[in-house]
């Protein structure tokens, strides 16, 4: 089962900033690739941020030159620091190992943005 806690999300005004974390108890963190994904109401969920074990990145278009991920294996912790945020950018935000994406496996509970004035 997929151990995961993701955690920083609140409620910003447009143009704010936030910054998640998201906490792994497996070992194998530092051997996986991993993801940012978001799920706004009504919406199916969307990758939005990607790093690789050795550190590449990819972001969705809607996303570049605003959010950046990271990751500390040291802590098994994955960041995702998100500026500029918008309306559209509210959802609920969670992390997940890519390998599990693709197996179709279970996910944590997820951190709620909201981005409202």
């Amino acid at each position: 089962q997929v151990q995961l806690v993701e955690s920083g999300g609140g409620l910003v005004q447009p143009g704010g900033s936030l910054r998640l974390s998201c906490a792994a108890s497996r070992s194998t963190f530092s051997r996986s690739d991993m993801g940012w994904y978001r799920q706004a109401p009504g919406k199916q969920r969307e990758l939005v941020a990607g790093i690789s074990i050795g550190g590449t990145t990819n972001y969705a278009d809607s996303v570049k030159g605003r959010f950046t991920i990271s990751r500390d294996n040291a802590k098994k912790t994955l960041y995702l620091q998100m500026n500029s945020l918008k309306p559209e950018d509210t959802a609920v935000y969670y992390c997940n190992y890519r390998w599990v994406v693709a197996a179709g496996g279970s996910w944590g509970q997820g951190t709620q943005v909201t981005i409202s004035s």
